[in-house]
């Protein structure tokens, strides 16, 4: 007999689920295409990625060589590439335009990276319902932790950026403020490729049907599984963060907890690991794509600053 209790989805409260004992589930023609068609737009981010800094580093060799920094010197931006509010509208847009059209800029030097990827999607898809029925613990207190874990973790990434950014507005320091602003900026940008493909992909929870997973469920268009929207939060605000910061433990600190929101959202019954990892790689695709882009400010974010919430010895450098 299946077993029927009360899960918590996101604080949603009420929803039944049932756990059915474990069945084959291979994968099919149509989920072999959806992780086909989403990983094409990987490659097209990291050659932009490549190419945003590798013109970043020729324009800098062409600077004159100087006995000390002097930032001064530096190629100021255009009207339009200046962080504002104002230009946000366009940039977005042009971030869109970019990540939606990447399949085109495929070359043969993403193909290692992209199989990989497709292999290890492919094979999460293959065994999230053995791994969501049998692995991943039922206990409702665990799951709810777990559940109440990831939303604290993803508030942190959302809030540390706005916090940033409100530092650098007042202290008058360019690093904090472009920190801030383009996590902001990948945040955003992630979120409408999240809510595109949960529209497009109706995945089914794990809390429905035996955790078994179907894609192309019209029930589940308004509540799809897939991708995680915490994974996408997170990975994409990390990094940017990561980015910005030239201190080893500000980027193993920005990832570990990235890594801790998508496990939490599997613990906590409310994704399957394929859900997460394709979030997780397309969020951080994007954060690292903005930050390429738009990467303006010499600063970065020093261990023991405000990333770290009570580092109050430490600073931001502008």
């Amino acid at each position: 007999m299946p077993k029927t209790g009360v899960c918590t989805r996101g604080g949603k409260v009420g929803r039944l689920f049932r756990f059915a004992r474990p069945a084959a589930h291979p994968l099919c023609t149509g989920q072999l295409l959806i992780v086909a068609v989403l990983l094409l737009m990987l490659p097209g981010l990291v050659r932009a990625q490549a190419n945003s800094a590798s013109i970043a580093s020729q324009s800098g060799n062409s600077l004159p060589n100087a006995p000390s920094p002097n930032l001064s010197g530096a190629s100021q931006p255009t009207a339009s590439e200046r962080l504002t509010v104002r230009n946000l509208a366009g940039t977005f847009l042009h971030d869109q335009a970019a990540i939606w059209t990447s399949p085109v800029r495929i070359r043969s030097s993403n193909m290692p990276g992209l199989v990989t990827l497709f292999l290890a999607t492919s094979l999460a898809i293959a065994t999230d319902h053995q791994t969501m029925s049998t692995v991943v613990s039922h206990d409702s207190t665990f799951n709810h932790q777990n559940v109440d874990a990831s939303n604290v973790l993803t508030g942190g990434f959302i809030g540390v950026p706005a916090l940033l950014f409100l530092k650098g507005e007042f202290s008058h320091s360019s690093g904090a403020r472009e920190t801030g602003f383009l996590a902001g900026e990948a945040m955003a940008d992630s979120m409408v490729v999240d809510e595109v493909l949960k529209f497009s992909t109706m995945r089914e929870r794990p809390d429905l049907d035996g955790a078994k997973g179907k894609f192309f469920e019209t029930s589940s268009a308004t509540d799809s599984s897939f991708p995680s929207s915490h994974s996408m939060v997170a990975w994409s605000s990390a990094a940017v963060l990561a980015s910005e910061s030239d201190s080893p433990l500000i980027k193993f600190g920005a990832y570990t907890l990235a890594t801790g929101v998508s496990l939490t959202r599997v613990l906590g019954q409310q994704h399957f690991p394929s859900d997460v990892l394709v979030g997780s790689a397309f969020a951080w695709m994007i954060g690292r794509y903005v930050y390429h882009k738009r990467h303006q400010a010499r600063c970065v974010l020093a261990a023991g600053g405000i990333f770290f919430w009570g580092g109050v010895n430490g600073s931001l450098l502008s």
